[in-house]
């Protein structure tokens, strides 16, 4: 039985901050060019409309707008709408 903790053991267990991932614009909000939509890993939001996807499946969009999210043959899509 050990009487000390293991060397190490306590300095390996730093918090680190969270990536940021998520929705950043929702629904019925109005969007220009380039503004980021989604953040993700993986693809649980698909581009629809007026949508483009990064390298790292970022969703992003291609014209100014308004955002809508819909849901086809089971995908989770995101659209930008011309307003």
């Amino acid at each position: 039985m050990a009487k000390k903790k293991a060397a190490g053991s306590t300095t390996q267990q730093t918090t680190r901050p969270g990536k940021r991932l998520g929705v950043k614009i929702f629904g019925g909000q109005k969007v220009k060019t380039g503004m980021i939509l989604v953040r993700q890993r993986g693809s649980q939001f698909h581009p629809g409309d007026g949508v483009g996807k990064g390298r790292d499946f970022t969703l992003f969009a291609l014209r100014n707008g308004a955002v809508k999210f819909l849901q086809k043959h089971g995908r989770k899509l995101v659209s930008v709408l011309p307003a």
